[in-house]
């Protein structure tokens, strides 16, 4: 019982921030159509800016007003200047998610390379909140809670905006029929602009709440988007409730494996995908 309670509660913790990596890539590739193999770079980004900063005397939780709105602005700007080209330029649907798919590519090896170069590749880590509180008789670090709390904050003021905001509405138009929102008066591309921007801005936080829990390196961004991806998968396809209960589950899942045999974890992540694809392609909340 104790192992079952402490599997549950570490799958929660590590769950919320899966979810709120993974509702970042709903919203670009459920609603703006690009599978953003680059989008774990834009949570390394937001990790080491927490990191650079905490060096230099900022409060890491304080960096999250730093990292959002900045990591937005590259991710609007990006769909705005590269992306929208892209969309316009191409005949149908598909060529359009195969041609940002090979940019998507190229962005994820130019991010990594410029970190690379500015960080290097050795792991980084800094210590906060390194204390642990018990819970049900098992201690959990601090940090693994305050980073859970302001993934499930985030995530839950993210969803009340897209359903009570005008705004909201227009990005749901978009992600239902693109054609006939923009018929009824919606800005598609700045829509679509906006989904990129806020998925980047979700990954990035995630980067700065993983930041004050684990170690990181320039190269963790790839298995993030894995994850994200399958999570995605799981909740269904540009839902973002799906994605938010997909990456507890997966986050549940994942430790369970860890504690059986550690090196399985990622694997894990691939059997769930293969069998979702198999047998719920549309996910738990997918239509």
């Amino acid at each position: 019982m104790d192992l079952i309670i402490n599997i549950v509660l570490g799958g929660l913790l590590i769950g919320g921030i899966y979810s709120l990596i993974s509702m970042g890539l709903s919203l670009q590739y459920g609603v703006a159509k690009v599978l953003n193999i680059a989008h774990g770079e834009f949570l390394m980004v937001g990790a080491f800016i927490t990191y650079w900063l905490q060096q230099n005397g900022v409060d890491p939780l304080l960096t999250i007003v730093v990292g959002g709105p900045l990591l937005f602005l590259v991710g609007f700007i990006l769909y705005r200047t590269v992306f929208t080209s892209i969309r316009l330029k191409a005949p149908n649907t598909g060529v359009y998610e195969s041609n940002s798919l090979l940019a998507a590519f190229g962005l994820y090896f130019i991010v990594q390379n410029i970190a690379v170069l500015i960080w290097g590749t050795t792991p980084q880590r800094f210590s906060y909140l390194a204390s642990s509180v018990t819970i049900l008789g098992e201690d959990f670090n601090e940090n693994r809670l305050v980073a859970t709390a302001f993934a499930v904050a985030i995530g839950a003021a993210f969803y009340l905006f897209l359903e009570r905001t005008r705004i909201g509405k227009a990005i749901r138009a978009a992600a239902q029929d693109p054609l006939t929102a923009g018929l009824m008066g919606v800005d598609i591309n700045f829509v679509l602009a906006l989904c990129f921007g806020f998925g980047a801005a979700m990954a990035g936080l995630a980067g700065v709440l993983i930041s004050i829990c684990y170690p990181i390196t320039t190269t963790m961004g790839l298995g993030y988007t894995v994850i994200a991806i399958v999570v995605v998968t799981l909740g269904g396809l540009g839902s973002i409730p799906g994605s938010f209960i997909g990456g507890f589950i997966l986050g549940i899942i994942g430790t369970g494996v860890t504690y059986w045999e550690p090196g399985l974890a990622v694997a894990s992540y691939y059997v769930i995908f293969i069998i979702l694809l198999l047998v719920r392609p549309k996910g738990i909340m997918g239509k």
